[in-house]
């Protein structure tokens, strides 16, 4: 069913997994097109994004951000175009950022909306390189990272939209650069295309003695993007005062329970102490200031422009598409920031 004028397609969350989501978790459901009232606009989405924190808002438990609610339009930034717009500062044709969520319509009184104008270059890099995983990989890297010239980096998940983002940032600022991805062909992107000094595959059985021996002066600058066997194989190469900006711990987000196998929290405490590393979560979305920010989007606009940052989507089609986009996405099977074309 493709997108309509006439009917709103809405992808819910139907129940909570256990694990995986599973094809119970979401529901595919129809609505009326809504229509603005004073102070409100109609935005129909064109491009939808898919990140891993959505796996985290289907539990219900602590975190940083509410969950969806049973029945809820599940949560998402898009691209989208407006339709009508009885807002000031909006008019129909104009391309906004906004929270949408997965559906194909949605009403907005303009909060946290950015206005991209009526015909942007590339409109759905602002869910990419020129949004959130391009601003998180800017300043996790940069602002918790400090990365040095001289110094290892190593970047975990690095074929994805952040992975792949703190690489070349790191290898702009002088640094030597091991990429860990899943595959010989993401791996040969990595070092060809984006110019890391060296990829290893994470399926590769002798995994951990490949890394040790493409770090052969340790790890300085550890991102954490997937938590898991990458993590332990880091933990032995870190240096002292080693700085870990955590992203994300993928690897685990399906998990019902604690991981199988020995409990690494003495190993993984201990080097931290011994190493004196620094170890810092973040949210990209109030972790740093607007200064931070507007440092991005002066850098990065002249990184893309001047040739410096390569970027790579993973675009899905259809909106029905995307519950099992998503799946793709949490097993590593994305290459590039992943996208569903809903209405373009």
């Amino acid at each position: 069913m493709a997108q309509s004028p006439d009917v709103n397609r809405q992808i819910v969350l139907n129940e909570r997994p256990s694990g995986q989501p599973d094809e119970n978790t979401l529901r595919l459901t129809t609505a009326e097109v809504p229509t603005p009232g004073p102070n409100e606009m109609l935005v129909r989405t064109v491009y939808l994004s898919l990140d891993p924190y959505m796996r985290g808002r289907m539990n219900d438990a602590k975190s940083y951000a509410e969950p969806v609610a049973l029945g809820g339009v599940m949560t998402a930034q898009v691209v989208g175009q407006v339709v009508t717009s009885n807002l000031d500062g909006f008019e129909a044709g104009d391309y906004v950022l906004s929270g949408s969520g997965w559906q194909d319509y949605a009403i907005s009184d303009g909060t946290e909306v950015m206005n991209l104008g009526k015909s942007p270059q590339n409109p759905s890099w602002a869910l990419g390189i020129l949004g959130m995983p391009g601003y998180t990989a800017y300043a996790g890297l940069l602002k918790i990272g400090e990365p040095k010239p001289g110094e290892t980096v190593v970047v975990a998940a690095a074929a994805g939209p952040v992975g792949a983002t703190v690489g070349q940032i790191a290898k702009l600022k002088g640094c030597r650069v091991v990429g860990v991805a899943g595959g010989a062909e993401k791996c040969a992107h990595i070092v060809e295309n984006l110019g890391f000094d060296a990829c290893i595959d994470h399926k590769a059985p002798d995994f951990a003695e490949q890394l040790k021996q493409a770090c052969p002066d340790g790890i300085d600058v550890y991102f954490e993007n997937v938590g898991g066997k990458v993590l332990y194989a880091v933990l032995p190469l870190l240096n002292p005062f080693a700085r870990v900006p955590v992203c994300g711990v993928v690897a685990w987000y399906n998990l019902p329970g604690l991981p199988e196998g020995p409990d690494m929290g003495p190993a993984i405490m201990g080097t931290l102490l011994r190493m004196k590393v620094k170890m810092q979560g973040f949210i990209i979305f109030d972790s740093f200031t607007r200064e931070v920010y507007e440092e991005f989007r002066r850098d990065m606009t002249g990184w893309i422009a001047d040739g410096s940052i390569q970027y790579k989507e993973h675009m899905v089609d259809g909106l029905e598409n995307a519950p099992d986009a998503l799946n793709q996405l949490l097993s590593g099977g994305n290459f590039g920031k992943m996208v569903v074309n809903v209405g373009a």
